[in-house]
């Protein structure tokens, strides 16, 4: 009779840091562990005699063996079974499977080392984090000019200024779903390609509704991105070096802001940067600096082509081949950079988790493309509302509905106060200009031409009779119960002017911006308006406000200190330590605001504020990506970051009604936030010592 042969299994167990199956020593694969002496003895007893040769006695009549028939049932058992087996231990099974491909995932990379390779793709994605730090500071920046240029009122100003928070929650949920079923890099160069084209294309589109939208979708698509690049990049990082690298990656995001500062400073005050085409179409240096602002984008959009997918994501979508491959590369190029190229790439085979996901497909021949493509989208996005929906299971809920409260209060009180800061800024300003005002009482001019500016001025009670008022400039002008008579208006442009309660009788009004708006209770007796300006006229070396770039600068410049400080701290302190922390002394930052009065001590205080609470957002990027598995990671973590900017478009609108009112809610506001949010985060797990699952 023949004898049934123990199949030696492909699949590597992590024991004590080794794969058992092969010594890494000399590289060669070890089927199993050694002889032991019995069988030693047993083998040498037996030599010469071989249990395959013998003849099985039904044979010659064609009756098959026994053994081939059970080899034949095995081979048959497994895809007999999954159509039985109920999901739930499928699942169960899959889960085993992630177990055991975490651990021989972490060896992997530990084998590939830390080198080149990541270093390459850290730049590439951390110009994908800078076009996200840049984005932010974008539209408030060419507010002040976009305004004029395109006659902006007051609440289409503060929707410009929330449209990119609510297209980035948009974009982080649904991209960062996406990115769980289509992979990393082709969902990131999506992101990437949908902010280039809309970020260039708003900088031509001369009406608001336009330039709205194209900043709507261009937030969208970078809203997008920041919760692939955690997920993709922690792929490529071993225990050890994600908590301090993934940290390191959170300073482009500071990067980007001192760039779109400097950017604007030097690009925006220039007015001649532009061009116009007729009366219609006009190319002004802000338009310039958002076109600049789109180059980091462009640069990592290029760059990601020449970069792999995430292995680890292959893996959970059981491409074993790809992942090897590209697991392959990544050590070779560390190693011939270590200048070992000699050195091998040991591992032959990987663990790949039982696939239990129903995919749904249409042959070609079978129905339209648009109905093949429905189905397809149909069964994406059911994926992605699966992989939305286990975040809330029992397993991860408590830590989803703590990351979630902690996200949100660190939103509401960041976002909110660095709105607040300049609106304070300005606000300050606005009042020491006001104090500066000269008032002229009861004042009689007669036959006088005005062609010089009139600025910060209350006409009270007066007189003007016959007098010529040509090629001027109002700004912050009223004029309070006066008389014009028989006066002449040409060529004036107005800034915050009014007339209120005048009486103005046989005057021409000829090429000015002086609008029916601008007159408030006035008698106008035989006066005539002829050739009123269209559209808005705005001198920009008066009109933009410099000490707001400085602010951002610093702002952006004060978190450096804090990125080291995270990123060196990061693996020995931990990460739960490093929110609460951070969070409790950012809250004490925000009581000094009542000591704020002047524009330098608000400066000051913001620079405190954002350098303290930088390293509790790193350490929310770090453990947001270890919480969750391979296959949920960048779900959960767009989830998170969509929260966030829900709490940043709440934070900048309650924060934004109480400037010039009072300043004990929004500081009281922002510090209960933050001191809620770090005591709740001390209640999540630590994840600085777990391999990647």
């Amino acid at each position: 009779g023949g004898r049934e042969t123990n199949q030696v299994s492909d699949d590597y167990r992590y024991q004590d840091g080794n794969y058992e199956g092969y010594s890494p020593n000399d590289g060669y694969y070890r089927g199993g562990d050694e002889p032991t002496h019995e069988e030693d003895a047993q083998s040498d007893v037996t030599e010469g005699h071989d249990e395959d040769d013998e003849v099985y006695e039904g044979e010659y009549q064609g009756i098959p063996h026994p053994d081939d028939i059970k080899a034949k049932q095995k081979k048959r058992a497994p895809a007999m079974d999954d159509d039985y087996r109920d999901r739930a231990d499928l699942m169960a099974e899959r889960m085993e499977d992630e177990e055991q491909l975490a651990h021989q995932y972490e060896n992997i990379i530990e084998e590939c080392g830390h080198g080149r390779f990541q270093w390459t793709l850290f730049f590439v994605l951390g110009l994908a984090v800078m076009a996200d730090g840049v984005e932010l500071f974008v539209v408030g920046f060419v507010l002040p000019s976009a305004e004029k240029d395109m006659c902006l009122s007051s609440s289409n100003k503060g929707m410009l200024g929330l449209i990119v928070y609510l297209g980035m929650m948009v974009g982080a949920v649904m991209l960062g779903g996406l990115a769980d079923k289509l992979g990393r890099k082709k969902c990131l160069i999506i992101s990437l390609a949908i902010n280039a084209a809309f970020a260039f294309l708003s900088s031509f589109v001369q009406g608001y509704g336009f330039f709205l939208f194209c900043r709507l979708i261009s937030g969208l698509g970078i809203g997008g991105s920041l919760p692939i690049v955690f997920a993709y990049f922690s792929e490529f990082l071993s225990r050890e070096k994600r908590g301090e690298h993934l940290s390191w990656l959170c300073m482009f995001w500071m990067i980007g802001g001192i760039f779109a500062s400097a950017m604007a400073w030097s690009i925006i005050p220039h007015y001649g940067w532009g061009f116009s085409m007729g009366t219609k179409y006009h190319f002004h240096s802000w338009r310039v600096f958002v076109l600049v602002c789109s180059l980091p984008c462009i640069a990592s959009l290029v760059a990601l082509k020449f970069m792999p997918e995430s292995p680890r994501f292959l893996l959970e979508m059981g491409k074993h081949d790809e992942a090897w491959m590209i697991l392959k590369q990544v050590h070779d190029t560390n190693m011939r950079a270590k200048g070992e190229p000699e050195r091998v790439f040991t591992v032959s085979y990987i663990k790949t988790p039982k696939q239990v996901d129903e995919f749904i497909e249409i042959q070609s021949s079978t129905g339209t493309w648009y109905q093949r493509w429905l189905v397809r989208i149909t069964t994406t996005f059911k994926q992605v509302w699966d992989n939305v929906l286990y975040c809330l299971t029992a397993q991860y809920r408590m830590n989803t509905l703590i990351l979630a409260v902690v996200w949100f209060t660190m939103a509401l009180s960041y976002y909110g106060l660095i709105v607040w800061f300049p609106d304070m800024i300005r606000y300050l300003q606005e009042e020491a200009y006001e104090s500066r005002v000269k008032i002229f009482d009861e004042e009689e001019v007669s036959h006088f031409t005005f062609n010089f500016t009139l600025e910060n001025q209350i006409h009270r009670n007066g007189e003007y009779r016959n007098d010529k008022f040509i090629g001027m400039k109002f700004k912050e002008v009223r004029f309070e119960d006066s008389l014009f008579e028989e006066c002449y208006f040409e060529d004036v442009t107005s800034s915050e002017t009014f007339f209120e309660n005048c009486t103005i009788i046989s005057t021409v009004f000829y090429n000015t911006d002086l609008y029916e708006h601008k007159f408030i209770n006035c008698r106008l007796i035989n006066s005539t308006f002829l050739k009123e300006k269209e559209g808005c006229h705005l001198d920009f070396e008066e009109d933009n406000d410099f000490l707001i770039y400085l602010v951002s600068f610093l702002g952006s410049l004060s978190v450096l200190p804090g990125n080291i400080i995270s990123a060196l701290l990061m693996d020995k302190i931990g990460r739960i330590k490093m929110i609460g922390g951070s969070m409790l002394i950012s809250a004490v930052c925000c009581f000094f605001l009542f000591f704020g009065n002047s524009e330098s001590a608000m400066i000051g205080w913001q620079c405190l504020f954002c350098g303290a609470s930088i390293a509790a957002w790193n350490a929310l990027d770090v453990i947001t990506v270890e919480l969750y598995p391979t296959d949920k990671r960048a779900t959960a973590f767009g989830i998170l970051n969509g929260l966030c900017k829900f709490g940043a478009i709440l934070g900048n609108s309650i924060f934004a009604s109480f400037v010039g009112i009072t300043k004990v809610v929004p500081i009281l506001l922002a510090s209960s936030a933050l001191v809620g949010g770090g005591l709740l985060a001390l209640r999540l797990p630590e994840t600085r010592d777990q391999v990647l699952m």
